[in-house]
């Protein structure tokens, strides 16, 4: 994970607020598939909002990640470049919490494990296929905005997907 220019490595900079937060406290910087561990530690932070203080502060927190990640992206970028470097996963964190709003405030009291799973394995999903237009901002919006908002794009089809199975399918 060399930057190319200075020989620098991400983990070396993990003081620096930008790299730690966009790199979600290290866990991008994981070598197989940080998309995917990003979005396995956005869980524990979900679940404990949404268990003590239900969906108003997950989504509050939603979205602050989103414009913290906006920044930190951009000081990821300008110190190791690159158009989305897989180490950042701030972008899965708030796809994550996203996700999960409908089970917060559709199942307010009670997060349960399955349903996690099943938001985890739907964000994944669509976080990988990028349905458009998530695809389309993938390819044309560049900075930090454009590491997000694909991102964002891809939670609320995983979003829809989680409410059909919550208010249809769960038992």
């Amino acid at each position: 994970m060399d930057d190319g220019r200075r020989g620098t490595r991400p983990q070396k900079h993990l003081k620096d607020p930008t790299i730690l937060l966009a790199t979600w406290f290290g866990s991008g910087l994981l070598a197989v598939a940080p998309g995917t561990w990003g979005s396995l530690a956005a869980l524990p932070f979900a679940w404990v909002m949404h268990a003590l203080f239900g969906g108003t502060m997950l989504t509050l927190a939603t979205g602050v990640v989103f414009v913290v990640g906006i920044w930190a992206a951009n000081g990821y970028l300008r110190r190791f470049g690159g158009d989305d470097p897989g180490a950042i996963v701030i972008d899965e964190v708030a796809g994550m919490w996203l996700t999960l709003l409908p089970a917060a405030f559709i199942a307010p009291h009670a997060p349960d494990i399955l349903t996690y799973g099943v938001a985890f394995v739907l964000f994944r999903l669509a976080d990988i296929v990028k349905p458009w237009p998530a695809s389309w901002a993938d390819q044309n919006i560049k900075g930090g905005l454009g590491v997000m908002i694909d991102d964002i794009i891809a939670a609320i089809f995983s979003a829809a997907a989680l409410t059909v199975y919550l208010v249809y399918l769960r038992g």
